[in-house]
């Protein structure tokens, strides 16, 4: 039996003897190296971490397919299919005759029409202007409809507008339209007709335009309204803005030209301007003297220039009160005829035998007629306008009392009397139908309410007064509209402005023909030198002539 061999010592020439053999093993890359087993704790962690982030996949899987699978889905379906809004067609806006002022033109690569405007010049606040639809950055659109941003644009906006309809477009992942359909039908916008006659409107923008050019006006603005139905046959402000740049995004220097204009082309001077009146309040003055039983329209007062109040602090220093000039004997109908401010110091203020209406009584009666509220014209941005009173003194002015002097300058239109156009317009044209104030209208729409209330005053006083503004064109300050072939009822005015009052206002109205009334007229022009005598009447004479030759059918007497 052999005896096994149990000898382990290794002899050092063993050693050096298998030295001797190793192959050629590159070290660089581990060879020759002899390997030690991972570690138990090494293995522990790689599988704790391999368990974690399978743990996050699983999780998230779960809250994307199971929680919120539903959510993804639809916004998955909304990806591939797409709401594209159908713009409507806006209405189309047409004048009294039928002609075309506002419609739609193809818009090139775009899916919605641009909007056109007659060159008409006069119609910009009338007609306003839109902004259109609007794309983002990723052409998606934000701003989907049509808006109207000013005059009958804007006010109608709803009518004009119409509402969008709705095209459902499916697409593949190269977004490739694969089908579409029409879900919801576009409804058109409704077409509307003006009262306005756009050949009145562009004569009348015209003359005003020349004038301020050649006189040095800043502006100025006119209205030509029916006394019965309120319908506004012309309404003209100078300066005016293009519609048509406005709404198709037009060159950016003409724009800023118009922000820079201080005479400001966005403002209706008409609707949203408010003047000092000055004398062409004097009707409602005497209509109120005549209803209190101030003054009898037969009795005369003395006009001499101006007169006279005794100061009480220092008797030495009367307070002097002007008329333009001296008209000598004055009974109601002849001051309206001269427009004699003396007259209407003594029955506003009163003056020593003379007792007044007191401002309290001009306040009511001025408010009667509507003046310094707004008419509702069917137009935005309407104004309100200031009747002066001792309330309203103490609050702008720290207190002070109300004085004589106050009332006497109230009564003439002027102190801190501040009226709209538009206002003062009805107010004659009450005067012209006997007391009726009507609702000025732009635009004939459907299911229209005539909305008239009547001041409730004596029919004979309203005769008187119209009397005393027929006298004012046939002998006093209104002449220049003593026109051969129509008779014309009218009152001036000449409103001062600023501490020099070295600007002023330039009114005149009245109404047409005398004996039937149909229509009121108002022209303002606005801040012009204060010795220049060509003004309202000057710009409405043009405008009656040419109506005599031109359109006729308005000046008939029915």
């Amino acid at each position: 039996m052999k005896k096994k061999f149990t000898d382990h010592e290794i002899y050092p020439e063993e050693i050096f003897s298998d030295a001797l053999n190793i192959p050629g093993f590159d070290e660089d890359q581990f060879e020759g190296r002899i390997e030690r087993p991972i570690s138990r704790n090494v293995v522990l962690v790689l599988g704790i971490f391999f368990l974690l982030v399978g743990g996050v996949f699983v999780s998230r899987a779960w809250f994307l397919q199971i929680k919120n699978g539903e959510t993804y889905s639809q916004m998955s379906e909304r990806n591939r299919l797409r709401n594209i809004p159908i713009f409507a067609e806006r209405g189309v806006i047409y004048d009294r005759n039928g002609k075309e002022l506002a419609w739609n033109t193809e818009n090139e690569n775009m899916n919605f029409s641009s909007r056109a405007y007659a060159e008409i010049p006069g119609l910009g606040h009338v007609l306003g202007y839109v902004s259109l639809p609007k794309l983002d950055q990723s052409g998606n659109f934000w701003q989907t409809e049509s808006i109207g941003m000013d005059g009958v644009e804007k006010y109608y906006n709803l009518l004009l507008s119409g509402k969008n309809g709705v095209k459902v477009v499916e697409t593949d992942v190269a977004d490739r339209v694969k089908s579409e359909s029409t879900i919801d039908p576009p409804i058109e916008g409704e077409n509307i007709t003006l009262t306005i006659d756009a050949r009145l409107e562009e004569k009348f923008y015209g003359y005003i335009k020349t004038l301020s050019g050649s006189v040095g006006f800043t502006g100025g603005g006119g209205v030509i309204m029916d006394v019965n139905s309120g319908e506004v046959l012309a309404l003209v402000s100078y300066p005016e803005y293009n519609p048509a740049v406005l709404s198709g995004g037009g060159s950016a220097r003409t724009i800023n030209s118009y922000l820079k204009d201080k005479s400001n082309p966005f403002l209706n001077r008409p609707v949203a301007g408010l003047y000092t009146p000055g004398s062409v309040v004097k009707p409602f003055m005497a209509m109120a003297a005549l209803t209190e039983d101030v003054i009898d329209p037969q009795k005369k007062i003395l006009s001499t220039g101006s007169i006279s109040v005794p100061n009480p602090y220092d008797p030495k220093k009367p307070s002097i009160f002007k008329d333009w000039k001296a008209h000598g004997w004055v009974d109601m109908r002849r001051a309206l005829a001269v427009s004699s401010d003396v007259y209407f110091y003594e029955i506003g203020g009163g003056f020593e035998s003379q007792k007044g209406l007191g401002i309290a009584n001009i306040e009511k009666y001025v408010r009667l007629f509507g003046l310094g509220t707004k008419t509702g014209i069917d137009l935005p941005s309407e104004s309100e306008g200031t009747i002066p009173n001792p309330a309203w003194k103490a609050e702008n002015f720290d207190g002070e009392k109300w004085l004589i002097g106050d009332t006497y300058n109230t009564v003439i239109g002027q102190y801190g009397f501040h009226v709209t156009p538009i206002q003062l317009l009805r107010a004659i044209a009450s005067v012209a139908n006997g007391g009726d104030l009507v609702s000025p209208h732009v635009a004939n729409v459907k299911n229209r309410l005539l909305v008239k209330t009547n001041t409730g005053l004596d029919k004979k006083f309203f005769e008187i007064t119209r009397e005393g503004m027929r006298l004012s064109v046939t002998e006093g300050t209104s002449a220049g509209l003593n026109i051969s072939g129509l008779k014309v009822a009218a009152k001036t005015g000449t409103a001062e402005l600023g501490v020099r009052k070295n600007y002023v206002n330039s009114w005149v109205t009245g109404f047409f023909p005398y004996d039937s009334p149909r229509y009121a007229f108002i022209v303002v022009m606005e801040k012009g030198p204060v010795g220049n005598l060509t003004g309202g009447v000057y710009i409405m004479r043009q405008m009656l002539e040419w109506m005599q030759v031109n359109t006729p059918e308005y000046l008939k007497q029915f």
